[in-house]
């Protein structure tokens, strides 16, 4: 990290050398431009931000659906769309968002491709199969971190995710397979020791 020194230096610097490198620092990271924009001089709330996102991320599903090539390609969308919830949340510091827009992305994903993925073979639905499960976990993991308050309102979506993963049963095999109890999702009784459990499952080697 930074000396002392180094900060007083900085501190000391004539503010329009400061401003200068602020500047000259923001056009190398678009993150910390963004998400100083947004602190600074956006009108928009992280709400008005996470329905908006909501929005796009819906109509990007919907498009590479109708576009489907093979589950190869519709993973690789995927990702590019989780991508796109890591870039909100690191601008807007949207926890809340972090969950809820996960679990809509697999629901609407699994909603229109259940039976695509589940009409592979496994070995070509594997990697897909073993997102999902592992983004499952994720959104565990998150959901148990933050006020027990806001529970109640991931639970019908996180119910809906459960059931869709039910429904196919490569997604089960793999659950079963690397130690996703789907019943966690469609009751709502999520461990206590989820995040320990989580970490003992990956140091035997699952979720890969």
């Amino acid at each position: 990290m930074f000396t002392q020194e180094f900060k007083k230096a900085i501190q000391e610097l004539p503010s329009a050398e400061k401003d200068k490198l602020i500047f000259r620092l923001l056009k190398k990271d678009r993150d910390l431009t963004n998400r100083l924009h947004f602190e600074l001089v956006d009108t928009e709330t992280v709400e008005d931000k996470r329905m908006a996102f909501e929005k796009v991320m819906i109509k990007k599903i919907d498009h590479f659906t109708e576009q489907f090539y093979s589950v190869g390609y519709l993973l690789q969308d995927t990702r590019y769309v989780s991508g796109d919830i890591s870039a909100h949340v690191k601008i807007t510091k949207d926890k809340f968002g972090e969950i809820s827009l996960n679990i809509k992305m697999l629901n609407h994903l699994l909603l229109l491709n259940n039976e695509r993925i589940q009409s592979q073979s496994y070995g070509k639905a594997y990697t897909m199969c073993i997102y999902v499960i592992a983004r499952a976990f994720k959104i565990l993991i998150l959901i148990k971190a933050i006020d027990d308050d806001y529970f109640l309102d991931f639970k019908e979506d996180l119910q809906k995710l459960g059931i869709l993963i039910g429904k196919n049963s490569l997604l089960m095999k793999t659950a079963i397979h690397n130690g996703l109890d789907v019943n966690w999702l469609i009751n709502g009784e999520i461990p206590q020791d989820i995040v320990a459990y989580h970490k003992n499952i990956r140091q035997q080697g699952y979720l890969k």
